[in-house]
């Protein structure tokens, strides 16, 4: 017999969940620094802004979520509170748009670049790799910038009765307020007169080497922990602008005459390279270290960015793929070969051995074969 709905009811006990609710929405828990290896700039041992507290060794780096949805679970964040609320500087700004979004190319139409499309929409952000002006910059704020790892800093210069603003990549702990300078057109008269009239390198370097300060390779001591390199005189920077990327300067061939007019870079991956020394650098380390160890939580963020989903081969048909077709998980008795049929196993180079990079001083360390392992072995 079934019995009346009222009857099964229990007393309701008091809940808390709505009072957390509108107390509380966003992170729960935060992850322990677990890194000890992390590059900062304290080994420098001087600041651009004296009033700016240090940033604390062992601070929480990961945001985590309490799982109220699926798509929160897993989702880990790294925590920048000092980043920028509201929109971009809008001058140095432009929309995004063309075929190239999809992964196609400006003359064919073809996709060249496979797993694109679709995402958000985004405003490019025109960043200042030159770092031509001289002079010294205010730091107005640091902004985030969705076409990039790293984040940007807005700078401001007053020029008269005009404030002039340009974008730069922010090194790791700069803060609104601070002041930058770049030295790319020299010495300026003023810290001459400071110097009493001396060159000194050491007495330039103890009044340039800031965090945010822009110099010529040539002006930066041994040692020094740098981002933005350039690779060609003249130009902007190329190297190390992705979130936590830096280059260690390593020495200047002053005794050499032949090697005068370059200066040995150790880059991330540990190649070191010889660079022209009026190339710029930057010092500090670029911004956002904690990049690499974020979660997207779902599959649906990645949609946002703008990559699409990952097909593989033997799922295809075998007018699609070279591993497509047949019965079953068969590839067909074929080697490991990519969409357009060339071998992606075991190490199979694709670079020409004729063409070295003469600029190279020592290769980034490579992973070995089993017989070159087993010739370094026999020979030791």
């Amino acid at each position: 017999m079934l019995q009346s709905r009222f009857l099964l009811r229990q007393p309701l006990h008091r809940c808390h969940c709505l009072h957390t609710l509108s107390r509380r929405l966003y992170p729960t828990g935060v992850h322990p620094h677990l890194d000890p290896g992390v590059v900062t700039n304290e080994p420098l041992g001087v600041q651009s802004y004296p009033g700016q507290a240090p940033e604390e060794k062992n601070a929480a780096i990961l945001r985590t979520y309490k799982p109220r949805t699926p798509g929160v679970r897993h989702l880990k964040r790294p925590i920048n509170d000092h980043l920028h609320k509201g929109r971009a500087y809008l001058p140095l700004t432009f929309a995004r748009r063309g075929q190239h979004i999809g992964g196609r190319n400006s003359h064919t139409g073809k996709i060249t670049v496979r797993h694109r499309g679709a995402g958000a929409k985004r405003r490019i952000r025109i960043v200042d790799f030159q770092r031509i002006e001289p002079g010294k910059h205010r730091v107005e704020r640091i902004e985030h910038d969705p076409g990039r790892s790293a984040h940007l800093a807005l700078l401001s210069q007053t020029v008269g009765q005009t404030r002039n603003f340009s974008y730069i990549v922010a090194p790791q702990g700069m803060r609104e307020g601070e002041e930058v300078e770049s030295y790319r057109k020299g010495i300026p008269d003023h810290l001459i007169r400071e110097l009493g009239g001396t060159a000194d390198a050491g007495m330039i370097a103890a009044k340039t080497a800031f965090r945010g300060n822009c110099l010529p390779l040539h002006m930066i001591a041994p040692g020094t922990i740098v981002y933005n390199v350039g690779l060609k005189k003249g130009k902007g920077a190329q190297l190390c602008r992705s979130a936590g990327t830096f280059a260690t300067v390593v020495s200047k061939n002053d005794g050499d005459p032949r090697k005068a007019l370059y200066v040995n870079v150790k880059l991330k991956s540990g190649e070191v390279r010889r660079i022209h020394k009026d190339c710029c650098a930057t010092i500090g380390t670029a911004s956002n270290i904690n990049f690499s160890r974020r979660q997207l939580g779902k599959a649906g963020r990645k949609r946002w960015l703008g990559i699409r989903p990952t097909v593989r081969g033997v799922a295809m048909n075998a007018s699609d793929h070279p591993h497509g077709g047949g019965r079953g998980k068969s590839k067909g008795n074929v080697h490991p070969v990519s969409i357009w049929g060339q071998l992606t196993k075991s190490g199979y180079k694709t670079r020409t051995k004729s063409k070295v990079n003469k600029y190279v001083v020592n290769p980034r360390p490579r992973s070995e074969g089993k017989k070159a392992r087993a010739k370094r072995k026999k020979q030791s």
